[in-house]
């Protein structure tokens, strides 16, 4: 996913379309936490004129992380869509507006991008959803994971004659 500026020169007036599938073993030394990452699908198109050119990438694959509960592998999917500006010239472009790279040398690399933009999509934790013999077990002797909207929709059994005590006065406030 390199190119030189004459490429991107010669390609000005066409469609600059990208189509690739990159190995992304490098984002494993970055973030230990990846445990493998799929070769990912890069798509997309550059727009290109004399003093920018600007990458509308998407990328498709998956990573494998450990479950923050059990340390299981966990699938994440990894579907990112984005748009990468390098300026080719220093114009007045306003950087802060959105983010730009500037370009030293003649070659635009993807590769440290795509790496930077794969570890941002790791979340701070990953569950494992399945509780099969590797997943962390849902139920045992009294007591069983419950999720927080099974907890709200319950009323504590000790306390349901309560309920009842305020029917019963409400009903005899009415005569």
């Amino acid at each position: 996913m390199k190119w030189t500026l004459s490429q991107l020169q010669k390609n000005r007036s066409k469609d600059f379309l990208i189509d690739e599938i990159v190995n992304v073993d490098e984002v494993m030394k970055i973030d230990p936490n990846i445990r493998r990452a799929s070769p990912m699908h890069v798509t997309g198109r550059a727009d290109i004129d004399s003093a920018k050119v600007t990458f509308h990438l998407k990328i498709q694959g998956h990573l494998i992380l450990p479950c923050s509960r059990t340390l299981v592998d966990v699938k994440l999917p990894i579907d990112v869509s984005t748009v990468e500006t390098f300026l080719l010239k220093d114009i007045g472009y306003d950087m802060e507006e959105e983010e730009v790279y500037q370009l030293k040398g003649d070659v635009i690399d993807l590769m440290p991008i795509i790496h930077e933009i794969l570890i941002l999509e790791v979340p701070m934790q990953v569950f494992c959803e399945d509780s099969g013999d590797e997943g962390a077990p849902q139920s045992g002797k009294d007591w069983e994971v419950i999720q927080e909207q099974e907890k709200k929709d319950s009323i504590d059994p000790r306390l349901a004659g309560l309920a009842q005590f305020f029917n019963e006065n409400d009903s005899s406030s009415d005569t």
